[in-house]
C-alpha cells in the first residue's frame, strides 16, 4: 500500500508542556487507521497538526505528498476534519450548513452532492431542521456531511462517537465502512478500546509518545500471559484483595468484572477463585478469555517505566 501520511519525529509543545514529544508515524492509502489512548494523550494535536492546524515545533511531516509545514493549504483542500466539538451553526439548517460548508470549500455546484451525504447519512427527512434541534448523533452525521462535502481524500475525525448513543454510534460506524469501501482514507482518534478494534492499525498513545503502532490482531497476540475474567460482586474489594495476594500480578476492573493476567491460567484460576471466596466474594463466573485491546494498552501501561 501507498504511503499516504508520513511523519518523522513530529512534536508540538505547549510552552514547557510537550503534547506530542517526538512521534514516527506512517498511514497508508485506503486504511482506517486509529490513535487511541486517554484524555492528554496527544490524540487532538496530532490530528491537529496533520490537518496543517498546529505546527509543529520539531519534526516534520508530509499528507498526500505536500509538506506540512511548506503546503498547509494544500493539504486543506484534499483533506477533511471533524472535531471534537459540534463546529457547525445551530441557527441554519441541515440544508444551509451543507450548502456553507460547500461555498467555503469553493464547491459551488453542490446540489447533487448535498442531496448525495443526506441519503448516504440518513438526514433527508430532516433537511429543513434547525442544527441545534438535531439529536446528538444526527449533529455528528451532519457534520461529517460537511466534512465529506468537497469529496476528500482523507478525513481526520477526533473522537466522533464519543457522547453519541449506541444506535446512532453503530450508524456513523456503518457510514465509515461504507466511506472506505469508496477508497477514502480514514485516520481517527477514540478512547474507545472496542472503536479501536475496528481499525486497520492502531497507534496506541500515551503522554505524548507512541507505545506501539499495529494491527489490532498483532497487537493481543504479542501479549504476554493469559486473562481469567471473573464475574464477582464487590469487584473494588476483590481488586484489592488479588493485588494484594498477587502484587506483581495485573488485576483490571471493568465494571462488574475483574481481568487478571497470569502466566498459565489452568495452574492460577483455582487459587483465584479460593482467594476470593475465602473473603466472602460471591463469583458468578470465572473463565479465561481472548485479550482485549483495552488489556494491552493497560499491560503495556504497567511494563512502560513509570506507567504503572
Amino acid at each position: 500500500m501507498n504511503p499516504i501520511i508520513e511523519a518523522r519525529n513530529l512534536s508540538h509543545a505547549f510552552g514547557m508542556v510537550k503534547a506530542v514529544d517526538g512521534i514516527d508515524l506512517t498511514v497508508h492509502e485506503g486504511e482506517m487507521f486509529g490513535l487511541v489512548g486517554p484524555d492528554g494523550a496527544g490524540k487532538t494535536t496530532t490530528i491537529r497538526m496533520l490537518c496543517g492546524i498546529l505546527l509543529p515545533t520539531a519534526g516534520s511531516a508530509s499528507v498526500l505528498g505536500y509538506d506540512l509545514v511548506k503546503e498547509a493549504d494544500a493539504i486543506k483542500r484534499h483533506i477533511g476534519y471533524l472535531s471534537q466539538r459540534f463546529s457547525l451553526y445551530g441557527d441554519m439548517t441541515v440544508d444551509e450548513n451543507i450548502e456553507f460548508f460547500a461555498e467555503i470549500n469553493q464547491v459551488f455546484d453542490y446540489r447533487e452532492r448535498r442531496e448525495e451525504l443526506l441519503g448516504f447519512t440518513r438526514l433527508t427527512p430532516f433537511r429543513d431542521r434547525l442544527a441545534e434541534r438535531l439529536s446528538g448523533g444526527m449533529k455528528q452525521k451532519l457534520a461529517l456531511a460537511c466534512t465529506l462535502v468537497h469529496t476528500p481524500k482523507i478525513i481526520f475525525l477526533d473522537e466522533p462517537t464519543t457522547g453519541v448513543d449506541p444506535v446512532s454510534r453503530r450508524d456513523f460506524w456503518k457510514i465509515l465502512q461504507s466511506l472506505l469501501q469508496q477508497g477514502v482514507t480514514i485516520v481517527m482518534s477514540t478512547p474507545y478500546l472496542d472503536e479501536a478494534e475496528r481499525c486497520s492499525r492502531v497507534a496506541l498513545m500515551n503522554q505524548g509518545k507512541l507505545m506501539r503502532v499495529d494491527t489490532p490482531i498483532a497487537m493481543k497476540d504479542a501479549m504476554r500471559g493469559e486473562v481469567v475474567e471473573i464475574v464477582c460482586d464487590r469487584v473494588r474489594d476483590g481488586f484489592r484483595l488479588l493485588k494484594e495476594r498477587w502484587p506483581d500480578a495485573e488485576v483490571q476492573a471493568f465494571g462488574d468484572r475483574l481481568n487478571v493476567v497470569v502466566e498459565n491460567a489452568r495452574r492460577d484460576s483455582s487459587d483465584l477463585r479460593d482467594t476470593l471466596q475465602k473473603a466472602g466474594i460471591s463469583i458468578a463466573s470465572l473463565r479465561v478469555i481472548s485479550p482485549s485491546l483495552e488489556n494491552v494498552f493497560i499491560s503495556m501501561l504497567t511494563h512502560t517505566e513509570g506507567g504503572a
